[in-house]
């Protein structure tokens, strides 16, 4: 093992063990090693001799505003929501489409939303299971596997990505694959001393000590809305006492991971009980038995309900084990100073244990019982599609990641169930539109595998039952403003009887009627269950920014956001808000006009989007 301290010395030292033609494997996420993935790009940007095929998924990037309201909202705040994390050169290259041509960069899983407009990424985009990207890059041969890891006495953890990596490495000592390895040490990175973690310093040929530590990227805690907060009691109702349980990132993560927090205090039946959407009988009792948690991802709402108890059924000495995280600054914190045996009962494993059944089939069945994974999707078809990845035009959106993985996961387990969830509605264009839909552009799983899908007006249980059934408990939890016309498609296709009905109780899905069921119980609903980096009148102005976005795209909408700002009723805080975002009060410009009505309009509709 050779050490450095400069990632240029590094990235030379790469090219002259490969003779310049360089099979790079990155990780997903927060394992990138940054400082040498940048002078690798760099030293093949400045000698086309050398051939740079780079191999990864989710890469990371702050945010980079636009002009206007995102550049005043962000700016200030982007260090402090964000971290002070380097740009990956290649990213930046893409980006402006000044990639050259002896750089390839494939990746089969996107930072959502981000890429869809960069023709290159697009283009190069390889879409694959989570658990089939091993071996698809080890058919690719990689040559060079770098990675990010914590370093303590002298041995070095994956951390926070073993999620591929462990599997690499364990091929290697098979003799299966052949790569140099290459480590880049960083000083906030948790170090997990589990057996797929920790590789012994020999098995890194090189390593960069952090020149200059750079602050690890933070993914800010989003607001949950009652939407998400409806999805997450409904769901709690589907996890049974001494079950396993899987959930992602995000503010339904976040409101599941609240709703079963609720219902292990005892304080959720009242909720439930003044639910005005059917829902089958559920659970509702608190946590005994305790939960095994078994994910791809770890979550800040995991971590959560493992240190207040409720995640405490253990599985070979482990409550949890998952394959990767990406967090908040906080999250990372916590890991680092919780207590040795403590954090020994989180065990960082890959994906091919986490995400399928091959390997100790018998043993994972035993362990995964009442097994519940919940994931998120863009859209469902009353026929029970699945749309998570990909929109109409082919564009990627994010990728399918593990999400196929956990439902064929549901489907394999004797009681397993793949919950699928989503906003009943969206907003696009400033037109409101239904995430229950008649046909999908684009399926991620297809209806052969629909089990159950949850709204905010309820649940859908699908598994084993006829199109019809399907498609009538579907329209059943979609936005009444939509059930007519879905109704008609549906007897007009013959996939429904002329005599059908909707049960009255499914006939009043709006958002007043959430908000109505809701209000009452505020306090077990906060906006930001877990903490946030925003502060508090950035947490104002959240829900108005949304506001403005949707209101804006319109005509009609725009003459909303004038009228509310011309009008008297101004908030008791609205300079404040003004003056963060650089407007003082003697401004009368379009701009700050739009803002100052959006407020108005986000504080009168309850913080909600309208």
């Amino acid at each position: 093992m050779t050490r450095f301290h400069d990632a240029d010395a590094i990235a030379r030292e790469i090219v002259r063990r490969t003779g310049g033609t360089i099979r790079l494997a990155l990780p997903l996420g927060l394992g990138k090693p940054v400082r040498v993935a940048n002078a690798l790009v760099q030293l093949a940007c400045d000698d086309p001799r050398i051939d740079l095929l780079i191999f990864t998924a989710l890469t990371l990037e702050r945010p980079r505003p636009g002009s206007g309201i995102e550049r005043r909202f962000l700016e200030p705040a982007m260090d402090r929501l964000f971290g002070a994390y380097p740009g990956l050169l290649y990213a930046d290259l893409l980006r402006r489409g000044e990639l050259p041509g002896n750089i390839t960069v494939n990746e089969f899983f996107f930072m959502a939303g981000r890429w869809g407009n960069v023709a290159q990424a697009q283009q190069d985009y390889i879409s694959v299971n989570y658990t089939h990207a091993l071996g698809l890059l080890a058919r690719l041969r990689p040559n060079v596997v770098a990675q990010l890891v914590a370093e303590a006495d002298g041995r070095f953890s994956l951390s926070g990505n073993t999620d591929i990596s462990a599997d690499l490495f364990r091929m290697r000592r098979d003799g299966m694959l052949d790569f140099l390895a290459v480590a880049e040490t960083h000083a906030e990175l948790p170090f997990f001393a589990g057996r797929d973690a920790v590789l012994d310093p020999g098995e890194f040929a090189l390593v960069l000590d952090r020149p200059d530590d750079y602050e690890l990227f933070s993914a800010p805690k989003r607001p949950v809305d009652d939407a998400s907060h409806a999805i997450g009691l409904h769901v709690s109702r589907l996890i049974e006492d001494g079950g396993t349980l899987q959930i992602g990132i995000g503010s339904v993560g976040d409101a599941v991971a609240n709703a079963l927090l609720l219902r292990h205090h005892d304080k959720v039946k009242a909720l439930q009980a003044d639910c005005p959407f059917t829902l089958p009988q559920g659970q509702d009792g608190p946590f005994t038995a305790g939960l095994y948690a078994v994910t791809e991802m770890l979550v800040g709402g995991l971590l959560e309900l493992f240190e207040a108890g409720v995640i405490d059924r253990e599985v070979d000495g482990c409550a949890i084990h998952a394959g990767f995280f990406v967090e908040t600054r906080d999250f990372y914190r916590r890991l680092r100073q919780m207590d040795p045996g403590r954090l020994a009962r989180i065990g960082m494993v890959p994906v091919s244990f986490t995400n399928q059944l091959y390997g100790d089939e018998s043993g994972k069945r035993a362990a995964r019982k009442k097994a519940r994974f919940v994931n998120a999707a863009m859209q469902v078809s009353v026929l029970g599609d699945i749309m998570s990845d990909a929109v109409a035009d082919g564009k990627v959106i994010s990728g399918i990641g593990g999400q196929f993985n956990f439902v064929e996961q549901a489907f394999a387990l004797d009681d397993g169930r793949a919950i699928i969830t989503l906003p009943a509605t969206r907003m696009a264009d400033g037109r409101l539109g239904s995430n229950i839909s008649w046909s999908l552009p684009s399926v991620s799983v297809p209806r052969h595998m629909r089990d159950i899908v949850v709204t905010e007006y309820g649940i859908a249980d699908l598994r084993g039952k006829t199109d019809a059934q399907v498609i009538a408990a579907l329209i059943a939890i979609a936005d009444s403003r939509f059930q007519p016309n879905l109704l008609r498609r549906a007897k007009s296709a013959g996939k429904l009887p002329e005599s059908f009905r909707l049960p009255v109780t499914a006939m009043r899905n709006s958002p007043e009627r959430l908000t109505e069921w809701l209000d009452p119980h505020r306090a077990s609903l906060p906006r930001f269950p877990f903490g946030t980096d925003f502060d508090e009148i950035e947490q104002q102005l959240l829900p108005a920014l949304s506001v403005l976005k949707d209101l804006s795209a319109t005509l009609r909408g725009k003459a909303r956001l004038l009228a509310a700002a011309l009008g008297k009723h101004a908030l008791p805080d609205e300079e404040r808000a003004m003056r963060r975002m650089g407007f003082d009060g003697r401004q009368s410009g379009m701009e700050a006009l739009a803002l100052r009505g959006a407020l108005r309009l986000s504080r009168r509709s309850g913080g909600e989007t309208i």
